[in-house]
């Protein structure tokens, strides 16, 4: 049986690389590939292909949000996370969002290859480096520690996602593109976080995101 896969990655030297190993695999079939986290949703629902190789590390939604928001579209479809980092918020994050397996960039071909089998055969799959350290967290009884930062936690998951794209810059109008959400909702989402939180800007709601780590960067001023 062949498995039709989704690349989801905005370099394409990178969607090249994959689709050169997965071609001498007689089991995968690329049907397609996306740019950023938005086209990779907006896809999924056309094709509906069995396993999506979504990149981490995207321009606006993210690989964690992406795949959150295709899973409740097409909750069918497989995520596989590609990361060139293997911090534990990245992990845990992609398995809460639904991912069923999180591989690391510089993983063989033959470690990619084996997590897709696993995944289309409906299991699941973490990098070795990844399964190690995990198990020696369990091992040490702190296997609970949390994603998300304290001051952050009072938010859901989509306030959490709308904070994160405040704080880099996109507005109102991006962000209810981006998660095909009404403009009204989205301002809504902002009133509500800033009472939450207590601030009364985006600027205050940028420090926090930055402060707890959600977002490396922030829009230069004047762009929000």
């Amino acid at each position: 049986m062949r498995y039709e896969v989704l690349l989801v990655d905005d370099h394409k030297i990178m969607r090249d690389g994959i689709k050169a190993i997965l071609k001498h695999s007689d089991e995968f079939d690329v049907v397609g590939e996306a740019e950023t986290g938005a086209d990779a949703v907006q896809m999924c629902k056309r094709l509906r292909p069995a396993i999506i190789l979504m990149d981490i590390n995207l321009p606006g939604l993210n690989g964690i949000e992406a795949t959150s928001e295709i899973l409740r579209h097409v909750p069918e479809t497989k995520v596989v996370i590609l990361s060139m980092y293997d911090d534990e918020p990245s992990v845990v994050g992609a398995i809460r969002s639904g991912a069923r397996a999180f591989v690391l960039k510089k993983a063989s071909d033959n470690d990619l290859l084996e997590a897709l089998r696993t995944v289309a055969k409906g299991g699941s799959y973490l990098s070795p480096q990844i399964s190690d350290r995990l198990l020696h967290r369990i091992q040490r009884g702190d296997q609970e520690a949390k994603a998300v930062p304290s001051a952050l936690e009072g938010l859901s998951p989509r306030e959490l996602q709308v904070l994160r794209l405040v704080a880099e810059g996109k507005t109102s109008k991006d962000i209810a593109v981006m998660l095909d959400l009404g403009l009204q909702t989205v301002r809504s989402y902002r009133k509500t976080m800033m009472k939450k939180l207590g601030v009364n800007n985006v600027a205050g709601l940028t420090q926090l995101a930055l402060s707890a780590g959600l977002t490396r960067f922030a829009a230069p001023e004047g762009q929000k």
